[in-house]
């Protein structure tokens, strides 16, 4: 896909609109409905002065709404200086809304009350020094509301098949849980969303193919090819369960109060093919 992400958003907003329900796109780019984003955002305790940290915001349409529906205190950083004028921009002169660029990690000094990384673990080849960014901005108490693409690594075959292969790498489960461990962090709430975001991949793909010609003439050959290409190995992989989609919060230890209680999903057998 182009590096310009207002001409991208420009250029696939109809198509997004029509793969997602009436309602439920805010500007993502990625297979989120408005409802889970919400949801994680309760779940994550996000309120009015709840200061929070938003990695990889792209043009800001999850955080933008969160902030909106919640009141909290809201920064959004991406590396993409594109994306973040994009987001300032819709963000207009509210005071409790920032972005920033920057290059994560590290991360911006805290502490956070809440770390949100929406939709962009998949790119992180190593996960440990990005949860070790995250714990060491968060407050005692804090909340890394996050969601994962879980599963093995990929084969050579499957990266043959995947556009931009080079930032998609699965987070295996029992990985997940002993690399937040290993900072202070514990799972309390894990939501599997793999059918719900199969069946989003499903209608964007849908909606993409539809609008092909459109979509060309705005982007060209090349990158619309490889977007087709990624949403039905997305489709697929997704239909297979070889890899699945969760959305997670893990919290750091309170100061002088019990730990919060652990949500730990079985490892059970590895993705299939």
């Amino acid at each position: 896909m182009t590096d310009d992400r207002a001409l991208a958003d420009r250029v696939l907003r109809e198509a997004r609109l029509a793969g997602h329900p009436a309602g439920e796109y805010v500007g993502q780019e990625n297979f989120m409905d408005v409802s889970e984003i919400l949801a994680l955002g309760e779940r994550a305790r996000l309120a009015p002065g709840v200061r929070t940290l938003d990695v990889c915001c792209g043009v800001g349409g999850p955080g933008l709404l969160l902030a909106a529906r919640t009141g909290c205190d809201y920064l959004g950083v991406d590396r993409s200086p594109d994306a973040v004028a994009l987001a300032r921009s819709r963000a207009g002169p509210a005071r409790s809304i920032a972005f920033a660029v920057a290059d994560v990690p590290p991360l911006p000094a805290g502490p956070f009350d809440v770390v949100l990384l929406l939709e962009t673990t998949l790119a992180f080849a190593d996960k440990a020094p990005l949860v070790a960014a995250v714990a060491d901005v968060l407050a005692p108490g804090g909340r890394f509301a996050f969601t994962v693409e879980e599963g093995l690594p990929l084969t050579p075959a499957e990266r043959a098949v995947m556009p931009a292969s080079d930032t998609v790498w699965p987070w295996p489960l029992a990985s997940l849980h002993d690399d937040l461990a290993a900072v202070g962090l514990r799972v309390t709430s894990i939501e599997d969303r793999t059918a719900a975001h199969r069946s989003r991949a499903a209608s964007l793909l849908v909606a993409y193919e539809t609008r092909r010609s459109s979509l060309v003439a705005g982007l060209g050959e090349e990158p619309v090819a490889d977007l087709l290409s990624a949403h039905r190995t997305w489709v697929r992989w997704l239909g297979r369960r070889r890899v699945r989609k969760y959305a997670v919060v893990a919290a750091r230890a309170p100061v002088n109060r019990a730990a919060p209680s652990v949500v730990r999903l079985g490892r059970g057998p590895a993705p299939g093919g």
